[in-house]
């Protein structure tokens, strides 16, 4: 689970930001300085090679962690080792450099036009300030914060002069830090070591990394639903069907699926939640229709957002 958020966090943030000049001019309370570092982030950190120790801050729980991201002919691959508690290695290979998530869009200024919105910082308050010294590089700070109650708040520090994220905080209610990642050593560019000199841990998982277009076969939920709300500008990541087990969504930051299992008869009233830093789980079960169903919401979202979703999910021929 550890490594799985530090690949969140680094490897891509699925916002992107192909046309945010242009979408800056246009929205209000937009700074145009901000847009262009979160472009920079969303791109230009992308196509660096460099390697770290980081560690990773979930509530009573810090993690520390080795990792190389590596880009050599217009591909990316990356290294993730767990340097504390269990012996693992997360490794992604051959990615393109120029892969576009579903929540790239969001950022697209002619989307956003289509859509009548302002994309990304239509639901954040994006903003810059001087930022800190981390892993002795310098950095300047970006800020998004959430215009609603229904995600969280982040704040990034980028290295000046890569743009490479080198320290992220999620902020819950009241500004309080919920989730916190850093590097505290990090070399880039031709000073990051080559991936043959690595050892290779004891697990090593391969992630993979299907196309969204492309439905996933899996099991199906045998009843046919869709979610009755989603918070503003949470779009769906992947083409799952009505039938299927599980649904992904994402504003551009933030992502959380849903899943709905068929039952064989009612559960009793009551929730479960399980929290970890930012990500929760939230389970209860519904009626849809004549069916008894288990509801699950899993992702980086607020305990009140999950259960919000959860109920609204609604049955659909």
């Amino acid at each position: 689970m550890a490594a799985a958020v530090v690949l969140r966090w680094l490897l891509g943030p699925v916002l992107a930001a192909t046309g945010t000049a242009a979408l800056a001019q246009g929205c209000p309370e937009t700074d145009p300085e901000a847009m262009a570092l979160l472009e920079a982030l969303a791109g230009r950190s992308g196509a660096v090679s460099y390697e770290g120790v980081l560690t990773l801050q979930r509530g009573n729980s810090l993690r520390m962690m080795a990792l190389r991201h590596g880009v050599e002919d217009e591909r990316v691959s990356e290294e993730l080792t767990l340097l504390t508690g269990q012996e693992a290695q997360v490794v992604r290979g051959d990615h393109p450099l120029d892969c576009e998530h579903p929540g790239h869009r969001l950022l697209r200024a002619a989307a956003a036009l289509e859509r009548g919105d302002c994309g990304l910082s239509g639901h954040y308050r994006i903003s810059t300030a001087p930022g800190e010294r981390v892993a002795g590089r310098r950095a300047v700070r970006l800020l998004l914060q959430p215009r609603d109650m229904y995600r969280y708040g982040y704040v990034f520090e980028l290295d000046r002069e890569s743009a490479v994220l080198l320290k992220g905080t999620i902020v819950g209610a009241g500004g309080r830090p919920v989730e916190q990642f850093q590097f505290a050593s990090v070399k880039l560019g031709d000073a990051a070591p080559a991936a043959t000199e690595r050892p290779t841990a004891a697990v090593v998982h391969r992630a993979a990394h299907p196309h969204p277009a492309t439905p996933q076969a899996g099991p199906k939920a045998g009843l046919g639903w869709a979610p009755g709300w989603l918070p503003a500008g949470f779009i769906a990541t992947d083409a799952a069907g009505a039938h299927s087990v599980r649904r992904s969504y994402t504003d551009g930051m933030a992502t959380f699926s849903v899943f709905v299992e068929r039952l064989g008869e009612p559960l009793r009233p009551g929730e479960g939640v399980v929290r970890e830093g930012s990500t929760v789980s939230y389970t209860r079960g519904l009626t849809l229709g004549p069916d008894p169903v288990l509801i699950t919401v899993l992702g980086e979202i607020p305990v009140n957002t999950a259960r919000m979703v959860a109920d609204a999910v609604q049955r659909v021929r």
